[in-house]
């Protein structure tokens, strides 16, 4: 996060080399990672030997040796799943949070090269979660050297998996605080110490939230693998068009695809899928409207965030958007330079924004809208929605090319989704229907073991279905192991959480002295 509040974005999207398609498609994972990341980041910043280590160590962690591989759920209907839950912690986010984690650790071991005591600079590592950014974030960064990381994450708000994977991590520089709200509370709070001046001087702060750029940058990788497994793949058809669809909480996710697609990768559309915190599907279908609270719908709660069996998207202001509504600004301002076009994306965002925060919500022109209509689609599933396509993908869908670590009845060959990837895969299915025969590759975000609720109401009693059949042996016997966490008082406020950090900070740094 700038100093301003605002959001860094890249001040160019580069294009892909003119022969990225032949050169790249057989590249490992980590080979790929390389090349786009390349694209982004100078060879004086980070020299290619050491950028090639980091992304050899970030990955080396996963447990396929594809490490997002292609399963080929519904030949017929041409549904992909790309299953991003193979890293340390079983979900999406260590794709990018791992390599996150080292390089932050590259940058502090050049910054302390010959340093001791105190003179060495010591980081400090702040973010929100909804469930699954912390766990990766804190098995990215625990126990490295000059690195401490706060977690805060909604008391009562994330599956018990999720809360043992944070609080069972015992490191000295792992600190994790439970606070009484939403994710939106935490992130707020977040916010706020960000563009607190005197934390920042006193204790370096460093993001893992989505909002931090190398997050995104990491994840463009697997949209190019996902492509290239997708035509290499047996049932592909040469040259029929593609779309990606992503479950949608804070935006980052599906922000790498478009990224990826203004490169030159080529994705007919990207399509958001929301549960029933739908600020982003309402954006779409309200002609622009951006607003926390739903406008006529009767049955919809008024404030607030709700509770649903997708925990991870309950989200009510998907924060990357903006970095979205900057570019889509800059593409549609009429004035005659690039620094004007600049300029004046930056005035709106910020108007609309502060809009959001004092009237709760913005409208943005219809050239911005159109803009984003162009590359983007959405779709809303409901609670219930999610649980009937857990159900139908058992029952209906057995993919011949699963590896070890997906989700599946060894009676049946049933696959199981969790409740985020059922509702990428919902979105899918209405996609499918509105356009036979375009080829669908749809984000599995997480393990169904993290979610043991939602997918026991939806597969209990099924036939073939075991959920310790489905249960990593990672998570045998976790919610038992001794825990650690730091309350964080009702009312406390973000000043209340940086007294909570500067205490914890020096309590560590007093024990490693």
């Amino acid at each position: 996060m700038a100093s301003d509040g605002g959001l860094f974005i890249p001040e160019e999207i580069p294009s892909l080399p003119s022969n990225w398609e032949s050169e790249w498609r057989d590249l490992s994972f980590e080979d790929l990672a390389f090349r786009i990341m390349s694209l982004y980041v100078s060879p004086s910043d980070i020299p290619p030997e050491d950028l090639k280590d980091i992304i050899k160590r970030s990955y080396s962690t996963f447990r396929h040796p594809e490490r997002t591989p292609l399963v080929e759920l519904d030949a017929k209907r041409n549904l992909y799943l790309l299953e991003l839950f193979h890293g340390p912690t079983f979900a999406f986010k260590d794709v990018a949070l791992q390599f996150l984690g080292n390089l932050f650790e590259y940058f502090l071991g050049r910054k302390n090269q010959g340093k001791v005591g105190k003179d060495r600079h010591h980081l400090t590592v702040i973010g929100a979660t909804s469930g699954d950014t912390g766990s990766a974030a804190i098995y990215g960064l625990r126990g490295k050297k000059d690195v401490s990381i706060f977690i805060l994450f909604p008391k009562g708000r994330v599956s018990p998996i999720q809360q043992a994977q944070m609080t069972t991590v015992l490191d000295a520089n792992v600190h994790n605080l439970t606070v009484e709200g939403s994710f939106d509370d935490c992130q707020d709070i977040v916010k706020s110490l960000f563009a607190d001046k005197d934390l920042n001087s006193t204790h370096n702060l460093a993001a893992v939230n989505s909002i931090n750029w190398a997050r995104i940058l990491a994840q463009m990788t697997y949209y190019f693998y996902s492509y290239f497994s997708l035509t290499k793949s047996p049932s592909y058809v040469k040259g029929s068009k593609v779309r990606f669809v992503v479950p949608s909480g804070n935006f980052g996710d599906i922000l790498a695809g478009w990224f990826a697609k203004r490169m030159g990768l080529p994705a007919e559309k990207l399509i958001i899928a929301t549960n029933e915190n739908d600020i982003l599907d309402r954006f779409f279908r309200s002609g622009g409207h951006y607003t926390k609270k739903p406008i006529n719908r009767e049955s919809a709660q008024s404030d607030g965030v709700k509770e649903t069996f997708s925990p991870a998207m309950d989200i009510l202001v998907s924060s990357n958007f903006e970095r979205l509504l900057w570019f889509l600004a800059f593409q549609t301002d009429g004035a005659s330079t690039v620094e004007e076009r600049r300029r004046h994306a930056c005035e709106s965002v910020s108007a609309w924004l502060s809009e959001l925060k004092t009237k709760g919500g913005f409208s943005v022109p219809s050239a911005v809208l159109e803009g984003a209509k162009a590359e983007f689609e959405s779709e809303r599933v409901s609670d219930d929605q999610t649980i009937d396509t857990i159900r139908s993908i058992y029952t209906t869908c057995f993919p011949p090319n699963l590896g070890p670590g997906s989700g599946h009845s060894s009676k049946t060959g049933g696959y199981i989704l969790d409740p985020h990837s059922a509702v990428g895969v919902a979105a899918s299915l209405r996609s499918i229907e509105r356009n036979p025969g375009t080829s669908h590759i749809s984000l599995s975000t997480a393990h169904p073991a993290k979610f043991a609720n939602a997918v026991e109401l939806a597969l209990r009693g099924q036939d073939g279905y075991d959920f310790n059949e489905v249960l990593p042996q990672e998570f045998v016997g976790l919610e038992q192991k001794e825990s650690r966490s730091t309350p964080v008082p009702a009312g406390a406020g973000w000043e209340g959480v940086r007294a909570i950090v500067k205490a914890e900070v020096e309590q560590e740094l007093q024990g490693l002295r």
